[in-house]
Order: structure tokens, then sequence, then C-alpha cells
């Protein structure tokens, strides 16, 4: 009679290991799932800018890397995504910027935007909600963007830029 009780408690406990396990990979992909619903969409960035960009080779390996961010369908493959983010950034940071891009404006948005998908990575890593730096990471690849805009529409003189007694 023991043998019976303990085989089937045995029995029970396999069994409601196994369905916690489904459960919890089921309730892992919905959390990723709503953490990509509603992410805010890339800005355009201006003709004039853009032809300055499509020359840009480092640049354009990073937009196509941070392209991939809407079409990760599960989270292992924004992992890769966010580490391609970083190399790309990295390549961008060592590279030879246009020289109407060669301003500290710009590179300051960069460091900000690197700021952001490395806080991306640590949550990632540390299994945190990466809602919210993801949301910061687009913002400031956006503010980068804009600040392209930014530069190619200024019609101040240069001079008044460059002057550091101003």
């Amino acid at each position: 009679m023991s043998k019976i009780i303990s085989f089937l408690i045995l029995i029970i406990l396999v069994s409601s290991c196994k369905d916690a396990v489904q459960e919890n990979n089921a309730i892992r992909e919905t959390r990723w799932e709503e953490t990509t619903d509603s992410l805010p969409t890339k800005i355009r960035v201006d003709a004039k800018a853009q032809t300055i960009l499509n020359d840009w080779k480092e640049y354009s390996a990073l937009e196509k890397s941070f392209d991939k961010i809407y079409t990760s369908e599960l989270i292992e493959d924004f992992q890769f995504v966010v580490d391609e983010l970083i190399e790309n950034q990295n390549n961008m940071d060592t590279g030879e910027y246009p020289e109407k891009f060669n301003i500290p404006q710009i590179k300051a948005r960069q460091k900000l935007f690197k700021t952001y998908v490395l806080k991306t990575k640590g949550d990632l890593e540390y299994r945190q909600n990466p809602r919210e730096s993801i949301i910061q990471m687009i913002t400031a690849f956006n503010d980068l963007r804009n600040q392209f805009n930014v530069v190619v529409n200024n019609t101040l003189p240069d001079e008044l830029l460059k002057n550091e007694e101003n």
C-alpha cells in the first residue's frame, strides 16, 4: 500500500513540475510581446541629411541593426540585435565621420545612444523588464537622427557656431 502511495506522489510531483516549466515559457513569451507591442517609431531624416548618411558606411550598418529591433520576435533574437548594435556603434565611434557631422553635437547624441544600448543589454542580462530602457534607446536614436536634421538645416553661419568666445 505504501508503495502505491509513494508511486502516486512521485507521478503527481513529476507532472506538476512539467506543467510549471511550460507555463513559465508561455509567460515569458507573452511578456516579450507586451514589451514590443507599442514601441516608438523611428523618425525620418531630411533628404539633405540622408544624402550624407548614405555614404557613411558605419552609420548605415548601425541603422540596419536598429531596424531589426522592430522585427525581432523572441527575446533571444533581441539580445543578438543589442550585441550587434553595440558592435556597430563602436565601429561608428572609431570610424571616420562625414565632415558635416564631425561635430560635438552629433558625437554627444551618439554617446547617449550608446549609454541606453548598454542599459538595455544590462536589463536583458539581469532578466529585468527592458521596456523602459528600450524606449529610452529608441528615443536616443531618434534624437541622433533629429540632430542630423538640425545640422543640415542650420541657417546660422559656421563662424558663429565655431566661435568659442560666445
